[in-house]
């Protein structure tokens, strides 16, 4: 199975990620990673979709999405592009453990966001390999929640998605 980043510049519609996601479920490729958000044009939004294809053609539905109303660009980011997570993670702590859990957030360059007596909350942003190598170092401990965010991801260089896109 391959998988594929792929970034969606749409205008602000209600209903446009419902559409986006119904294309790929109807060609039975799993979405592994969803993040929506506004770009720097107003009224126009960006999808970054991580998309596992078995045996399909990925440029067959990049040009299906591209027909969907209210859909401005689709670009297929390569391997090459910087790609992100973010996560927030609640670990069980008490006075013996919460030193170790510190110095991983350390050697991790990770930012401590909450303290109480029996847990930390733990902000990491990386790419995927560093935030599961994180997640590995931590689960010894007890991780009592965690949440994450979709891959972000961008082209390297000076191109733009929104380039020669006016609104």
């Amino acid at each position: 199975m391959s998988k594929h980043v792929l970034s969606i510049l749409v205008e602000d519609k209600p209903g446009l990620l419902t559409r986006v996601a119904g294309l790929f479920a109807r060609r039975s490729f799993n979405i592994e990673s969803l993040a929506v958000g506004t770009s720097e044009i107003e009224g126009l939004s960006r999808i970054t979709a991580v998309v596992s294809v078995d045996g399909a053609p990925m440029e067959q539905v990049t040009k299906q999405i591209n027909k969907l109303i209210n859909v401005i660009k689709v670009v297929e980011l390569d391997p090459e592009a910087v790609q992100r997570d973010h996560m927030l993670i609640k670990v069980k702590t008490d006075a013996t453990t919460r030193s170790q859990v510190l110095e991983a957030v350390t050697l991790f360059r990770a930012r401590v966001i909450d303290v109480v007596s029996d847990a930390v909350i733990i902000e990491i942003t990386g790419d995927s390999s560093k935030c599961a190598a994180f997640i590995k170092i931590l689960e010894p401990f007890g991780i009592k929640e965690m949440v994450q965010s979709g891959i972000l991801a961008m082209g390297r260089g000076s191109k733009s998605i929104t380039e020669k896109v006016s609104k």
